[in-house]
């Protein structure tokens, strides 16, 4: 599966493109904003975008799912149901954080632990990892040794737990338990900042090493 980085939002949040090397069929991770953007880079990789994936509910994930929906006539997958709060709230997200945002939206699938989506002739396994949202999903291609983990973990840190039903040892749990079980050389796409590795985090991260 080929990965292509697309930055949207104030936040520089990473909206992955996951394309099919042999269909050239692409689902779009977390199109939290930028809508023409993510829409250029598809183009520029000749690729066609299939369905939409959220990991979790927050407004720079999901700001422009409503929105690249509605112009690719797209399905929504994602995220887990505890994170339905968050989906329907987006507008007091839109209200707090000053983004501009597309309309609430309900997906077409919610996912679950163990579900598994395909991408042309690639899969994609749902993990469930709660702790920064309720909520949170991560995506892992075990063909490519490929993460895609949103706000759970990112390189040297992990996500935050203080905005609404976060949850500190239920993060360090899913890390534990959905994560550090990966092979150390699983790639693992953050949904801020750069790549890194399992194997990297599990030596050097400090929230790790200590806590985990």
């Amino acid at each position: 599966m080929d990965l292509e980085i697309v930055p949207v939002t104030p936040f520089q949040q990473n909206c992955s493109l996951l394309v099919c090397p042999e269909s050239g069929e692409a689902a779009v991770v977390d199109p939290g904003g930028d809508v023409d953007r993510i829409l250029s880079s598809l183009e520029a990789l000749g690729a066609t975008a299939r369905l939409i994936l959220v990991t979790h509910g927050h407004i720079d994930h999901i700001g422009g799912v409503s929105e690249l929906a509605a112009r690719l006539h797209l399905p929504v997958l994602g995220p887990q149901q505890e994170d339905r709060f968050l989906v329907e709230g987006l507008p007091r997200q839109v209200e707090m954080f000053g983004l501009e945002a597309g309309d609430p939206f309900e997906p077409d699938r919610w996912l679950e632990e163990g579900d598994v989506v395909e991408v042309g002739r690639c899969r994609l396994e749902v993990r469930h990892c709660p702790g920064h949202t309720p909520g949170h999903l991560v995506f892992h291609d075990p063909e490519e040794g490929l993460v895609v983990v949103g706000d759970v973990l990112f390189r040297g840190a992990i996500g935050r737990t203080d905005l609404p039903r976060g949850d500190y040892q239920a993060l360090l749990r899913s890390i534990r338990e959905k994560l550090l079980t990966l092979p150390d050389d699983t790639r693992v796409v953050p949904g801020h900042g750069p790549l890194t590795t399992i194997g990297e985090e599990r030596a050097t991260n400090p929230w790790l090493r200590k806590r985990v």
